[in-house]
């Protein structure tokens, strides 16, 4: 057999690895678009490297759009297999798919407009929202910890990764010749000890290891109350300097963790009487998915559960769902927190916030996560005096801020937590996805140390592998 890598190779987003038997048939780990690359984001969104309607069964790893962003564009040019993923991960692909196409068509829109004043050529969108209802009706669900067989040669199982809700590690037994072959691909490697989901846990015994690397160099800020430090920022922010606190999030995951914060505050009665904004539609509906899938959760937040029916919801908190809605935040004069996708503030309706505020020293931008380089949040938190928004030259004048320990990404302890369960001696070979390419060669390094036989794929990289 052989496996050929199409994304989240050297590179952080758009996790693509197909894997193709000698019968012919072949199965696609994740479905990932590329996001925060620059100009060449559309181009390697354009391609796959392999063509749809040869790939027999798609294996999703969560819903980020970074992991499935693609599927309804794999349907458009012919992919009819089936899509296996847990139950919480086609819920989310729901909301998110169907978000990813509307922005799509609106961005399109937007541009063949003064296109058309030109007399250009119109562009189309990636996929519409038809699509992302076509392929949704390919999803098939599958239990954690239960082997299932997709063909008398395939076998499935999905381990809990910890990372959003549904996030699985991928288990494969691949039987070619009368041999069987062992194949783990790690997805997102979440956090032990999160504050919202369980722990990642051991995978079975593997030959061949796909593990992501996006913080395989370095260790995650230790925050011991990250709700304290939370409440710092609004104090500094909201009370002291009477400004607006802006929050870039996303609004699967990160979002929740915020809420789910103020919520402790709030039941420790030490939530400053505030208007919070949530300022994405998706935000609601994400956070009403998570809601229904308490098999994700940790046994902290099942016992919070006890005596709070929503850990979500406190006072001051409102969503805002219509554009409209939205500007009118513009003229709320009064101290404020605002959590607004997108987290890497490269679109959505926080860089319109981030926009309308940055040049107030009153005012805050508070970075929860891991940014690109190449995206606003990344250049922001890397102290850039001036920014381009809209066509717009800015000067930083608000606080730029960063809350460590946020990360839903397992760092360098979390990623070997993840693999100490696996004989280095049986692993014929661990490639590294999902980073940075200096990144990667770091911790390639501290994992050859460990014994490990590591290579770093490029893009469109294949490899036979051996029984």
């Amino acid at each position: 057999m052989q496996i050929s890598f199409h994304g989240a190779a050297r590179t952080v987003t758009g996790s693509k690895h197909l894997i193709s038997l000698k019968n012919g048939k072949k199965l696609l780990l994740d479905c990932g678009m590329f996001q925060g690359m620059g100009r060449q984001t559309d181009e390697l969104n354009s391609q796959f490297g392999f063509h749809p309607t040869e790939v027999n069964y798609l294996v999703l790893s969560h819903a980020h759009i970074d992991h499935s962003g693609l599927i309804p564009k794999l349907y458009k040019e012919g992919f009819r297999g089936t899509v296996f993923c847990t139950s919480g991960t086609k819920d989310l692909c729901k909301v998110l798919l169907i978000d990813s196409a509307e922005i799509q068509q609106a961005d399109t829109k937007y541009i063949n407009r003064k296109r058309l004043k030109k007399g250009l050529p119109l562009f189309e969108p990636m996929f519409s929202t038809e699509d992302v209802k076509n392929c949704l009706e390919l999803f098939s669900t599958v239990e954690y910890d239960k082997w299932v067989s997709i063909d008398d040669e395939i076998k499935l199982l999905f381990t809990d990764a910890g990372h959003i809700i549904g996030s699985a590690a991928v288990n494969l037994q691949l039987v070619e010749d009368e041999n069987t072959t062992r194949i783990t691909f790690s997805g997102d490697v979440g956090r032990y000890a999160d504050a919202i989901l369980k722990s990642p846990e051991e995978c079975p015994q593997a030959d061949y290891l796909i593990l992501e690397s996006t913080y395989g160099n370095r260790l995650h800020e230790e925050v011991k109350d990250s709700a304290e430090a939370f409440l710092g920022w609004i104090i500094k922010t909201c009370l002291e300097k009477k400004g607006k606190l802006i929050i870039p999030a996303f609004s699967v995951g990160r979002t929740q963790q915020l809420l789910y914060m103020l919520n402790q505050l709030e039941n420790k009665n030490k939530l400053p009487a505030l208007t919070y904004f949530v300022d994405s539609p998706m935000s609601l509906e994400a956070t009403e998915v998570i809601e229904n899938h308490p098999e994700n959760f940790n046994p902290v937040l099942l016992d919070v559960l006890l005596h709070d029916n929503d850990p979500f919801k406190f006072k001051g908190l409102k969503y805002i769902k219509t554009v409209d809605e939205s500007k009118q935040i513009n003229f709320f004069n009064e101290p404020c927190v605002i959590i607004s996708s997108s987290g890497m503030a490269e679109a959505g309706r926080v860089k319109h916030h981030i926009k309308n505020n940055i040049e107030d020293p009153k005012n805050t931008i508070l970075m929860v996560g891991h940014a690109s380089p190449f995206s606003l949040a990344g250049k922001l938190m890397n102290g850039v005096k001036q920014v381009d928004i809209y066509g717009r030259d800015l000067i930083v004048k608000a606080e730029i801020g960063k809350m460590g320990g946020m990360s839903a990404h397992g760092d360098y302890n979390d990623l070997c937590h993840f693999i100490s369960n696996q004989d280095q001696n049986k692993i014929k070979k661990l490639f590294l996805v999902h980073g940075e390419y200096d990144v990667q060669t770091q911790f390639a390094e501290k994992l050859m140390q460990k014994g490990f036989d590591v290579e770093i794929p490029g893009m469109n990289y294949a490899l036979t592998l051996g029984n």
